[in-house]
C-alpha cells in the first residue's frame, strides 16, 4: 500500500504538519502532491481514471461498508481496500482547508471512500477547531498501516509522531 498525500500549499509551510513525518518513515512508499484547484496534479488524475486510488475521508453516515452500482461513494475499511487500491490518498491540511479543497475538486468526489475507525482520541494537540474525533495525518495513515498487517511501520510513525508532539 502506498500513501498520496493531497497537501495544501499553507499546509506545506506549517512546522506542525505531520505529512513530513509520513514521508520519513515510509519514504518511497508516500508523496506529496500539492493541491491546486484550478490545476490537479496529472500523473494523479491519471491514476484515478484507472481506478487506482481510494481516497481517506470522512463519511456522513456510520455504514461499515456500503456498494454501489453507480459513481457514488463506497465506505470500507484499510484491509479491504488495500487490494483494489494501489494508493491511498489522504487530504494533508486542517479540517476546514481539507474540507474546501473536497468541495472544490470535483475528482476527488468521485473517489471511493476509506472510512477510519479510530479507537481512541487524537493525540495531536496542536491544532484547534478541529474536526471532533479528527486524526492528523500521521495518524490517520498509523492507524490505516494497522489495519493492513504493518504494526512495525505504525508503531514507528507513532513513535515518530510522539516524538514531534513532545518538541
Amino acid at each position: 500500500m502506498q500513501f498520496i498525500l493531497l497537501t495544501h500549499p499553507r499546509e506545506r509551510l506549517r512546522i506542525t504538519n505531520t505529512g513530513q513525518l509520513v514521508l520519513q518513515v515510509l519514504g518511497e512508499r508516500a508523496r506529496v502532491i500539492e493541491w491546486h484547484r484550478k490545476q490537479p496534479d496529472p500523473a494523479l488524475i491519471a491514476a484515478i481514471d484507472a481506478g487506482l486510488v481510494g481516497l481517506v475521508f470522512p463519511t456522513d453516515d456510520d455504514t461499515p461498508l456500503v456498494s454501489s452500482n453507480s459513481a457514488d461513494n463506497v465506505k470500507a475499511s484499510a484491509k479491504e481496500c488495500t487490494p483494489p487500491f494501489e494508493y491511498l490518498l489522504l487530504i494533508d491540511a486542517t479540517w476546514q482547508e481539507a474540507r474546501k479543497m473536497y468541495n472544490q475538486s470535483p475528482y476527488l468526489k468521485s473517489l471511493i471512500k476509506v472510512g477510519l475507525q479510530p479507537t481512541h482520541a487524537s493525540i495531536y494537540p496542536l491544532r484547534r477547531n478541529q474536526l471532533e474525533g479528527g486524526l492528523c495525518t500521521a495518524e490517520c495513515v498509523a492507524l490505516l498501516l494497522e489495519q493492513a498487517g504493518e504494526p512495525e511501520l505504525a508503531q514507528q510513525l507513532t513513535e515518530r509522531l510522539m516524538g514531534f508532539i513532545e518538541r
